[in-house]
C-alpha cells in the first residue's frame, strides 16, 4: 500500500489526522474509485471522507454535504468530518486552525492558482471565525517547475503580478512555479511565512506519484486529507 506523507506541525496538533497519498504499490493500475474506497475505508475509525466535483475553479464548499458539490476548497469544522482533495499534478493546500478546530483544503492547478483558490480557502475560514494568523498551511507534492512546461496563454491568465512565477526554461517556453504562486496567496492572505509546510516532491518526476502530465488521462489520483477525528 501507499506511503502517505505527513507534516510534523500537523501531527502535533491534537485529534487532528492529515496525509498526502501516493500512488498504491502493486502491479495492477488502481482506478480512481478504487482509490476513494480504499481511502475511505482507512479512515473510518476516524470519520467520514468528503470528496468534492473538481472543475478547476475557486469555488469553497462547507462539509458535510451529501452530494459532491462543484468546487474546488472544502471546510470542515465538525469532528469527524474529513475533507479530501484528488491530484495527479496539480498541488493539494491544506489548512489547519488548531485555535478553533477548523480545516480547509484546496485543489491547484493551474486555473483554480490564477484564480486564487488558496486565498479564497483561507478567507473562507476566516469568515467563520479564524484569525489567518493562527492557521498552519501544507502545500503537498505536485508538478514542480522543474518539469511543468506551459503556454504563452498563461501569461494573461496570472497577469503582470504572476509573471514571476512563469520562469524562463532553455527550449524558451515558460515553466510555471505553482507552489511559489499558492505560497504568495498564503502569505498574501495573512498566513504566516513560518506556519507553511511543504512536501515538495515533483510528481513528474519522482516516483510513486500519479502524474496526468507524464502518464495521460487514465492516470489514477492520490488523495490528500484533513481533519479532526471523532
Amino acid at each position: 500500500m501507499e506511503t502517505e506523507a505527513t507534516i510534523e506541525a500537523f501531527a502535533a496538533v491534537s485529534g487532528l489526522i492529515h496525509g498526502f497519498g501516493r500512488r498504491a504499490a502493486g502491479p495492477l493500475r488502481e482506478t480512481r474509485e478504487e482509490t476513494i474506497r480504499r481511502v475511505a475505508s482507512r479512515l473510518e475509525r476516524d470519520g467520514r471522507l468528503f470528496l468534492l466535483r473538481q472543475v478547476h475553479g475557486a469555488a469553497v464548499a462547507c462539509a458535510p454535504w451529501d452530494d459532491r458539490p462543484e468546487a474546488d476548497a472544502a471546510l470542515a469544522s465538525e469532528p469527524g468530518v474529513l475533507i479530501g482533495i484528488q491530484t495527479a499534478d496539480c498541488l493539494p493546500v491544506l489548512l489547519v486552525d488548531p485555535v478553533r478546530g477548523a480545516v480547509a483544503a484546496a485543489h491547484a492547478g493551474w486555473r483554480g492558482t490564477a484564480k486564487g483558490v488558496a486565498r479564497e480557502a483561507v478567507l473562507a475560514l476566516q469568515a467563520r471565525g479564524s484569525r489567518p494568523q493562527d492557521l498552519l498551511a501544507a502545500l503537498g507534492p505536485g508538478i514542480g517547475p522543474c518539469c511543468y512546461e506551459v503556454g504563452d496563454e498563461l501569461r494573461a491568465a496570472f497577469g503582470v503580478a504572476g509573471a514571476r512565477f512563469l520562469l524562463p526554461a532553455a527550449n524558451g517556453r515558460p515553466h510555471l512555479d505553482v507552489r511559489a504562486a499558492n505560497v504568495a496567496q498564503l502569505e498574501a492572505a495573512g498566513v504566516r511565512p513560518e506556519a507553511i509546510h511543504h512536501v515538495p516532491d515533483c510528481t513528474f518526476c519522482t516516483p510513486g506519484y500519479h502524474s496526468y502530465r507524464r502518464d495521460g488521462k487514465g492516470t489514477g489520483r492520490m488523495i490528500s486529507y484533513v481533519g479532526f477525528k471523532v
